[in-house]
């Protein structure tokens, strides 16, 4: 299934969000880290940068955390509908389209001065829903770096990404299975 590019990218910055509860230091933990984690975000409208909109924007991580696999397999289709359809209900979400930014037409489901976090679930519970109606919960992967612990979002065609995107791990494994060859030679 080929997914909009809004899809795609609320993907990543959903993902982008519930791997911030592995970095050390966390950088919701405070408001300058909150401010510059949230510089690269895609998100439109309004940003407070308040401490109230930090902790808002870390409750929303904690239940998106929830969609991804933990050791075994993830929640399942019944339990993300569940969690996808109280954040859509609690953030009011009323879908229109929008154009902004250099993007042409694209599904927005708040308005632009709804709070931040408000914005970010409706916008990523819609894009789980992308998910959902494709039967694709199986591209909301943890990387497969035995030392990483990430989330990622696999939007290649055929499902092969593995590897997170935060700590070079696909270019770590590599290297050791390269070096684990070279050593049985």
């Amino acid at each position: 299934m080929e997914f909009a590019h809004d899809t795609q990218v609320l993907l990543a910055a959903a993902a982008s969000l519930v791997n911030t509860g592995r970095d050390e230091p966390d950088p919701l933990d405070d408001v300058a880290g909150f401010t510059a984690w949230l510089a690269g975000q895609p998100y439109s409208g309004q940003r407070a940068g308040s401490d109230g909109e930090r902790r808002a924007v870390r409750a929303l991580r904690a239940r998106l955390t929830e969609l991804w696999p933990g050791d075994g397999d993830g929640p399942g289709r019944d339990r993300t509908v569940a969690v996808v359809n109280a954040i859509l209900a609690e953030t009011d979400a009323r879908p229109h389209l929008a154009r902004h930014d250099g993007w042409d037409w694209h599904l927005h489901v708040t308005p632009q001065d709804a709070p931040l976090a408000d914005r970010m679930g409706a916008e990523i519970a819609m894009s789980i829903a992308d998910l959902v109606r494709g039967d694709d919960l199986s591209r909301l992967r943890r990387c497969a770096a035995e030392d990483c612990d990430a989330v990622l979002v696999d939007l290649s065609r055929n499902r092969s990404k593995r590897f997170c995107d935060t700590g070079n791990c696909a270019n770590r494994a590599h290297v050791a299975a390269y070096r684990a060859r070279r050593a049985r030679t």
